[in-house]
């Protein structure tokens, strides 16, 4: 097995990351099938962005066609984020099933 040798603290990692991964899955789905299952998740304040950016958002679309802009941008990078932490944490879809059933045998004992 891919994650015979790995140690606690390794497998925690991987374990944490699995759950950031899951949680960014859910988001952007729900993102994807409504605007307003956004209102539901935590929000950080401020986000900062070029206040050019915004000036013109608002100036073509309106303050709220510019927070829609800001979600669009938020979920891009979120979804490269997200690829990127996959790749590091997991490389393959092979190993991310392999360590969900790693989990799952040591959920069991």
């Amino acid at each position: 097995m891919v994650f015979d040798f790995m140690d606690e603290k390794e497998y925690q990692r991987k374990f944490l990351n699995l759950k950031i991964l899951k949680g960014i899955q859910d988001y952007l789905k729900s993102a994807e099938d409504s605007d307003a299952a956004l209102d539901s998740d935590s929000a950080v304040y401020p986000i900062k962005v070029p206040q050019e950016l915004l000036y013109q958002l608002v100036k073509l679309q309106g303050a709220e066609g510019a927070d829609e802009a800001i979600h669009r941008i938020f979920r891009l990078g979120l979804t490269f984020w997200s690829e990127r932490l996959f790749e590091e944490s997991f490389g393959t879809a092979e190993s991310l099933k392999i360590f969900i059933e790693l989990v799952k045998s040591r959920n069991k004992d």
